[in-house]
């Protein structure tokens, strides 16, 4: 019985004091790259080959391949050695390579860059006279787009600038870099518009109304209108007229910013129900003012600029020598003290409100309360 327990004993002793035996990893090294077409563009899609020893037969059978992506980058862990490195196209033939450079080395713990650059004289040479025809035409279509993308770049810049100086009322430095970007990108309708609320700015009004059409004309042509670029025109028209006196022309600018962006229609209203206040066009400030209301019941302003013109139209009756003004002056007044109690001209509308109150019978109420 003691024999028969002493054999596994022993097997078990062996079997836990074998030496344990670990592979050797092998070294690796990184490989990376960009893979640029003739032109200089970044290859957005593909695949980079790798296969180790001289130059593969076709069909060959990758030892590594890694995919491109949309920057044109590759990258990868390789076992060091000197490799022929291809490149292919999503639409390439199985048995053909849009490129190849041989003679790769990467070398264990370190990162290779391994660039495919396809503008290369070596890869130029191989081109025929149409491709290296149309070769000429891309890089001269990319210069153009090129240049043009750094021409918006600093056209946007100036006009982040000139903005923050019409912000300031530095109208002048703002018109005169306007209009430099003007006779840059003439057909660029957004600089228009932009010098043409400098010069506004400026009271050029007949300036300021020449650029403004130009900028709205080029915006109506595009193939692209913009809305709020046409808005903002007709906005700044309407003042330039109205400061002019041309009331028709001003009203008629206001409505169609109000129709082409109605999103701000009760903007460009209120602005001009306070353009024809300016001006002491009663009639033409009601209107606005009005229309303001329909837009955005929920504003102050609009209200109290119709109250003011209405009060203007008041008359005095010749026999009781009482304010006879017209319907919905105080109305207006009222409105305007229930959405802007403590408003900047609250002070004027209870003071309109108290002598038309000791003057005449009116509809209105003066107890603050909405809903009349």
């Amino acid at each position: 019985m003691e024999m028969k327990k002493l054999g596994p004993r022993i097997a078990l002793a062996v079997l836990f004091s074998a030496p344990l035996i670990l592979a050797a990893q092998a070294p690796t090294g990184k490989i990376h790259g960009t893979v640029t077409d003739p032109a200089g563009s970044p290859m957005t899609v593909g695949t980079i080959s790798l296969f180790k020893g001289g130059n593969p037969s076709p069909g060959t059978a990758a030892d590594f391949t890694l995919p491109v992506d949309a920057n044109g980058q590759f990258k990868g862990d390789v076992p060091p050695g000197t490799y022929t490195m291809t490149y292919r196209r999503p639409d390439t033939p199985k048995d053909k390579v849009a490129d190849q450079i041989d003679g790769i080395k990467v070398v264990a713990g370190q990162d290779t860059q391994a660039d495919d650059d396809m503008s290369r004289k070596e890869y130029i040479d191989k081109l025929s006279p149409e491709d290296r025809k149309a070769l000429e035409e891309a890089k001269a279509k990319n210069a153009e787009i090129l240049k043009e993308n750094s021409t918006i770049k600093n056209l946007n810049a100036d006009l982040a600038k000139a903005r923050a100086d019409r912000a300031n009322k530095n109208f002048q430095e703002a018109a005169e870099l306007m209009q430099r970007d003007a006779a840059i990108k003439p057909t660029e309708p957004l600089l228009w518009v932009e010098l043409g609320q400098s010069q506004l700015g400026l009271k050029q009004y007949a300036d300021a109304e020449t650029s403004l059409q130009k900028g709205l004309q080029l915006d109506q042509a595009g193939k692209k209108p913009n809305p709020e670029v046409e808005g903002a025109a007709g906005n700044a028209l309407g003042e330039a007229f109205g400061s002019e006196g041309k009331v028709p022309e001003s009203q008629a600018a206001y409505d169609a910013a109000a129709k082409v962006n109605p999103s701000s229609a009760a903007m460009y209203y209120s602005n001009e129900a306070i353009v024809m206040d300016r001006q002491n066009q009663l009639d033409a400030t009601v209107a606005a003012a009005e229309k303001a209301i329909a837009a955005d019941p929920t504003k102050p302003i609009p209200y109290y600029l119709k109250g003011k013109a209405l009060i203007n139209k008041a008359t005095i009756d010749p026999k009781t020598q009482k304010i006879v003004a017209p319907p919905g002056t105080a109305e207006a007044y009222q409105k305007y003290l229930d959405l802007a109690p403590t408003g900047p001209f609250a002070g004027d509308a209870k003071q309109v409100l108290a002598e038309l109150s000791a003057t005449q019978t009116t509809s209105y109420k003066t107890s603050g309360k909405k809903g009349h």
